[in-house]
């Protein structure tokens, strides 16, 4: 199994049309408080790497890292979340735009990694989410974050109950934990294949 990834903080971005060309991109995606900075911190094992919050909403920009060597132009682009209330319209207008403008037209985007939190499973804002990417023919990775937080009576209902709203196999979906290290091994690897970090 792969041990930490080799990521390093690029820079942050808020407007897509200045990031370069790079060789390929992996973006992380998904609601507000599903724990993508944890799940970055967790990949790389280094806890500060990507800013973590008790606040949902704490990513703004599109923070890019690369994987690999430096200069590999391989990075993993962690987006702001969706599905945040508590910042102004216009606010959320303008993160809705930038998402939109990178995942839509961005050239050396290779995947999509959409986390879902397992312990509530898909909502509607997700499932949306899914359709719009399915439209737009970006591949999606599933991952269910905070596998570690459902029981484990309850853990293969979840799952069924998880996969089958999303309309996809069992196998389709990794289930992760960040604070547990369930799971993650696995992803890292799979990050590495998707990027093709040798």
């Amino acid at each position: 199994m792969a041990g930490p990834l080799p990521l390093r903080f690029l820079r942050s971005y808020a407007d897509p049309d200045l990031l370069p060309h790079v060789n390929a991109e992996l973006a992380l995606m998904g609601r507000s408080n599903v724990g993508k900075s944890s799940l970055i911190n967790a990949l790389a094992q280094h806890k500060g790497l990507a800013k973590t919050s008790k606040t949902p909403g704490a990513t703004r920009l599109l923070n890019a890292f690369e994987v690999g060597n430096e200069d590999s132009g391989r990075w993993l682009m962690d987006l702001p979340g969706y599905g945040y209330a508590k910042v102004s319209k216009a606010e959320q207008a303008k993160w809705a735009e930038m998402l939109n403008a990178y995942v839509e037209e961005r050239e050396n985007l290779v995947a999509v990694l959409l986390l879902i939190d397992g312990e509530v499973g898909p909502t509607p804002l997700d499932l949306q989410t899914v359709e719009w990417l399915e439209h737009l023919h970006r591949p999606i990775v599933y991952v269910a974050t905070k596998a570690d937080k459902v029981r484990p009576s309850k853990s293969q209902k979840r799952r069924a109950e998880l996969t089958g709203r999303l309309g996809v196999e069992r196998k389709d979906v990794r289930w992760v934990s960040a604070d547990k290290g369930q799971g993650i091994p696995e992803l890292r690897a799979l990050v590495l294949d998707i990027l093709g970090v040798k």
